[in-house]
């Protein structure tokens, strides 16, 4: 059963990316968290700018929502070049790369988001792309068929994956810069939402921003949609100024609790409290349980989970830890049980 979640670190509407995009940083300088990365970016960055060239081919990973996007559009500023964007999935013949690659200009970055699917015929089409600068291009077929090589000018690709572990090693190898995205600690997400209420003309207090923080589960993303929600409410509800009270009396009718978990996370967590004692137990029995994809259980619910300690996975199955217990107000006990669904 697929939902929007509004603590889900994806894009879920057109509307949406349009108005994360207008509070995006333009600039490293900008750029608030990611401290170590910032800096190793911001080197490699004025390395290539010295001798005139282009930057390393790098690869972004973490969970979504976390700035990948934006740190490609960063470096294309910070190079003064262009940046163009695509997608694994829509990338499915090789002519379409083509003339992506044959329009880019010397420099330019080509960034490539869910960079782990693409088909293979596009990764091996893409090879001699990113060490040669050359491409390829077979015109016609059997005994008439030609090779068309094509000279490229050099560019910097950017490749973004929620999931580094299935990109194959020929394409992983041939990128000269790896850079981890994490979750980010509350005190830089509060700078971020400050921020961001100051692009929108909001009026918030550090301790209302701090509240936002804590239930943003660590990803700048959902913070800045929390603070659009928490603006909406105050405009209806108060005098258009973001205060503490206002903040959790928003942040609580969207069913997001004090760090951070919504309905399905709790609703995870109670069900491997209460039908299986804490567990171990099995994803596949967990899907079958809360009717819900396992997709959805392993890519958007289980690594805050993880993060905060709440969840282990080991090699019998998914367990609970006790800090999950008692922030659900609830014991392990197999022989007297309150229905979780009351």
């Amino acid at each position: 059963m697929s939902r929007e979640r509004i603590v889900s670190g994806e894009i879920i509407s057109p509307e949406e990316e349009s108005f994360i995009l207008s509070l995006r940083p333009k600039k490293l300088n900008e750029y608030i968290g990611q401290r170590k990365l910032k800096e190793k970016l911001r080197v490699s960055v004025e390395a290539a700018r010295q001798r005139g060239e282009a930057c390393e081919h790098t690869l972004f990973y973490g969970p979504p929502g976390l700035g990948k996007t934006t740190l490609a559009h960063i470096v294309a500023n910070e190079m003064d070049s262009s940046l163009v964007a695509t997608s694994g999935p829509s990338l499915s013949r090789t002519g379409d790369l083509m003339g992506i690659l044959t329009n880019l200009k010397e420099g330019d970055v080509l960034f490539i988001d869910e960079i782990h699917r693409l088909s293979p015929t596009i990764e091996e089409f893409i090879y001699p792309a990113m060490e040669d600068f050359k491409v390829d291009f077979v015109v016609d077929k059997g005994a008439f068929a030609k090779v068309i090589n094509i000279p490229l000018k050099r560019f910097t690709l950017i490749g973004a994956t929620t999931r580094a572990g299935l990109l194959s090693p020929p394409l992983r190898d041939r990128f000269g810069l790896y850079h981890h995205i994490d979750f980010y600690p509350p005190e830089e997400l509060k700078e971020i939402i400050v921020r961001s209420a100051s692009l929108l003309e909001v009026k918030i207090d550090a301790e209302s921003a701090l509240e936002i923080a804590r239930r943003s589960r660590g990803t700048p993303r959902v913070a800045n949609r929390l603070l659009r929600r928490v603006r909406d409410f105050v405009q209806v509800k108060g005098d258009g100024v973001i205060n503490m009270e206002l903040a959790r009396k928003a942040l609580d009718a969207e069913g997001i609790d004090s760090i951070g978990l919504d309905h399905l996370d709790r609703k995870f967590l109670k069900v491997i409290i209460e039908y299986y004692k804490g567990g171990p137990v099995g994803i596949e029995a967990l899907g079958a349980t809360l009717s819900e994809e396992l997709d959805t259980l392993v890519d958007m619910v289980e690594p805050y989970l993880l993060k905060i300690g709440f969840l282990q996975r080991t090699k019998r199955g998914r367990m609970v830890s006790q800090d999950a217990v008692s922030h659900l107000g609830l014991k392990i006990d197999g022989s007297d049980q309150q229905s979780l669904f009351e």
